[in-house]
């Protein structure tokens, strides 16, 4: 959460009403970054954090976005078996789990 309270702070002083935030709850086989990781989106569509990398975090993003847009809190699930990752050029599989939620400014 501290890589990206300095972004949450600037983002509420300017006056944003609403941002989503996406947390990294689960991770088996390879995964980029610790469980515990999180992803900020702004109401204008700013990012801060990060839980992955890659297509995974342009999803998450788009996830974010239907979030502020109305859409429901949701757990996503991603993920890419060993067998499929070699033929993608990745060493190894994996799969995560992010919660992607709006957070009130309380």
């Amino acid at each position: 959460m501290r890589e990206i309270l300095g972004d949450l702070r600037r983002w509420r002083a300017r006056g944003d009403e609403r941002v989503v935030i996406a947390t990294l709850v689960a991770a088996r086989g390879s995964a980029p970054r610790p469980v515990g990781s999180k992803l900020a989106v702004s109401e204008r569509g700013e990012l801060a954090g990060s839980v992955s990398g890659g297509c995974v975090e342009s999803e998450v993003y788009e996830e974010a976005r239907s979030i502020l847009a109305g859409a429901e809190s949701k757990l996503v699930s991603y993920g890419i078996s060993d067998e499929q990752a070699w033929s993608v050029g990745l060493p190894c599989g994996g799969e995560v789990d992010v919660y992607v939620e709006q957070t009130p400014w309380e």
